[in-house]
């Protein structure tokens, strides 16, 4: 390899080492509020997604990606984590 085709390591940032907060969400739900103020210890509340549905990733208010559920295995048996399945293009949104 000739210096010009060496890869170039990527530019750091600042912001590089700063951590966000991504949202997952499962589904909603649409309760009336006399409903809602009834509900109590064990109540089920139904959401509007099956449990093999996709989940929604938000970073603040902006849907970033798309993914399933999954239940880690190993050393991490029992937590609870998305895969990926779809990236927003953070200029237009996922399409």
């Amino acid at each position: 390899m000739s210096d010009d085709q060496t890869p170039k390591p990527e530019k750091s940032s600042p912001f590089d080492s700063v951590p966000i907060e991504v949202t997952v969400s499962v589904g909603r739900a649409r309760p009336l509020i006399r409903d809602l103020l009834n509900m109590g210890e064990n109540a089920v509340l139904t959401l509007d997604k099956r449990i093999e549905d996709p989940v929604d990733l938000y970073v603040g208010d902006h849907l970033v990606a798309r993914g399933l559920l999954e239940e880690m295995e190993g050393d991490q048996a029992g937590q609870l984590a998305v895969r990926l399945t779809e990236i927003a293009d953070l200029q237009n949104g996922i399409g």
